[in-house]
């Protein structure tokens, strides 16, 4: 039996899914993360570092880990790649200027050997301003057609208000099983 069907057969009895949220400053990740936890959206502070949860969703155990997305705190982000499941991208759909740089952290992110494979959920956040671009729009600025080596999918949602969020752990938790656990 190969290291990988091994692994996959311990993974499978943990049914443990790494989840890694990462994007720009302000985009809402904590928050989202927060939502998630049914903890109070309405305090969030800018993340210096990173913040760890641990919930069950579906029969699985989510463990997420929300890094902060300050230009200075990006090159430690590959210090939190290991054994990722999932990357969830999070992007503020308002804010247009930073969306090139978006998509060019996004690729770059999509070539480390330490993601590859790793489900890509998209969350193009912040839907509830009236300047926030339609996540059609959003998905054709990053280039997502493109992407082929994950599987990928954008939704749009308000981290506030919790819209689409559930859909979209619906869409990756169903995603990551697919994938690493196998069928009993």
């Amino acid at each position: 039996m190969g290291l990988m069907r091994i692994l996959k057969k311990l993974k499978q009895n943990e049914k443990e899914v790494r989840i890694l949220l990462l994007g720009f400053d302000n985009a809402g990740k904590t928050t989202i993360m927060s939502k998630f936890c049914g903890k109070d959206v309405n305090i969030i502070a800018p993340t210096l570092g990173f913040n760890i949860e641990t919930l069950e969703f579906r029969g699985y155990k989510l463990t997420f880990w929300d890094v902060g997305g300050q230009k200075s705190l990006r090159s430690f982000w590959r210090n939190y790649f290991e054994n990722t499941d999932a990357l969830i991208w999070v992007i503020d759909s308002a804010d247009r200027l930073r969306l090139e740089d978006c998509k060019r952290e996004l690729h770059s992110l999509l070539l480390e050997e330490r993601l590859a494979g790793a489900t890509l959920l998209v969350f193009a956040n912040k839907q509830d301003l009236s300047n926030a671009l339609p996540s059609p729009a959003i998905a054709e600025m990053l280039d997502l057609k493109n992407i082929k080596t994950h599987n990928w999918m954008i939704l749009p949602c308000c981290a506030m208000s919790g819209e689409n969020l559930l859909a979209g752990m619906e869409w990756l938790t169903k995603d990551v099983a697919s994938r690493i656990f196998t069928l009993e």
